[in-house]
């Protein structure tokens, strides 16, 4: 399944670059409450109340706000989150991110200028990367 969401993988580039599309989205003006799961790559620009499990890939935009724990396959999260999140694979945090939880994946990539409190913790893998963003993205 995880084959046909993403393209063959190129370790340089930043997990969105290798999505091939969304399914579902939550407008700015929604707010969800309860367990949210699923397979689809999800972008949320609302606010969620609950825990997540998804196979793909969650995207979190600038004025999204998620309380409670996230865990995805993947996730940029340019939001705010007030739980913990582990991704399977690779955890990116934009600058606007403000992230107050433990966070927890293979690969942690994290903005200058991102805000982060609370445990950081990788599998067997590289050091957190620490970026400039330079260019501009069309999800937030």
């Amino acid at each position: 399944m995880m084959e046909s969401l993403f393209r063959r993988r190129n370790k340089g580039r930043r997990v969105l670059d290798e999505v091939t599309g969304f399914a579902t989205l939550v407008g700015a003006c929604a707010r969800l409450s309860g367990h949210f799961e699923g397979t689809d790559n999800c972008i949320i620009n609302g606010v969620v109340e609950g825990d997540c499990e998804l196979a793909g890939m969650l995207v979190l935009g600038e004025q999204g706000h998620w309380r409670g724990n996230i865990m995805a396959a993947n996730a940029v999260i340019s939001g705010q989150v007030d739980g913990d999140i582990v991704t399977r694979e690779k955890l990116e945090l934009t600058s606007s991110a403000r992230v107050y939880g433990a966070i927890s994946s293979a690969a942690i990539a994290i903005a200058s200028g991102a805000i982060h409190e609370g445990n950081i913790h990788m599998e067997q893998g590289p050091e957190v990367v620490r970026f400039q963003k330079k260019r501009k993205s069309t999800v937030e």
